[in-house]
């Protein structure tokens, strides 16, 4: 199948868990960059909306990496150190696997997913949105956002939304699960999202950006006590 992308995701309920996972913000690089088979990868703060947001949650965290493999994935997952530090800190922890279907654009200078995914199309399918916004407009980029998560907040058709993000307020991600193109398009084409795309184009509100789209591979582990992949089915 070829190149496989995890993103886990991890909460963390009190005080002394939260600390540690802030400083494992810059102290867990060193050992994310020893793992064995390990690609890209990046280490995210989260936000309390249900997309971009300027509001942190100091209680999730997530890690993004990239694999060669299903195989390599799921065993450094499972196995490496490093994440097994994540998992028993946390009070709960979810991962999903990946297969990427399409990117267009960079993040921090590269391509960092490989389309690998070459079964039929997918029936659910994830998408991400990777945003480095121009310190000059973040102050209008930020007004204009609210109406954004609010709408994908209300939209029956997401299965599973989150914000996350490597440098608050400037460099920020989306990440959604949705249970077919059509659903996810017709988010993508109206309301807020369509407008606010539209000024992006407008006003060159991205130093960088990327969208990616993947097919849904497999999942460990529950969120909110279920396993999000398994409620939505």
């Amino acid at each position: 199948m070829g190149q496989i992308v995890s993103l886990s995701f991890h909460r963390f309920d009190s005080l002394r868990s939260r600390a540690w996972a802030f400083a494992m913000m810059g102290l867990a690089r060193g050992a994310m960059a020893r793992v064995p088979g390990i690609g890209f990868w990046k280490l995210c703060g989260s936000g309390t909306g249900e997309g971009f947001t300027p509001r942190p949650n100091l209680s999730v965290y997530a890690i993004l990496a990239t694999w060669p493999d299903a195989e390599t994935a799921r065993a450094q997952i499972c196995g490496a150190d490093i994440f097994a530090r994540y998992r028993d800190r946390a009070a709960e922890s979810w991962t999903v696997f990946l297969s990427p279907t399409s990117v267009r654009g960079k993040w921090s200078d590269r391509t960092p997913f490989a389309v690998s995914h070459d079964g039929p199309p997918p029936t659910a399918l994830a998408a991400l949105t990777r945003a480095a916004i121009r310190p000059a407009i973040a102050a209008r980029f930020w007004r204009r956002v609210p109406d954004i998560s609010s709408v994908i907040g209300a939209d029956t058709g997401v299965l599973f939304k989150i914000g996350i993000g490597e440098v608050p307020w400037l460099h920020q991600v989306t990440f959604s699960i949705w249970p077919d193109t059509r659903a996810m398009a017709a988010f993508a084409r109206t309301g807020p999202h369509a407008e606010a795309i539209e000024a992006v184009r407008r006003e060159n509100w991205f130093r960088e950006e990327l969208y990616a789209r993947f097919a849904i591979h497999s999942d460990i582990g529950t969120w909110n006590g279920v396993s999000p992949l398994k409620a939505a089915a």
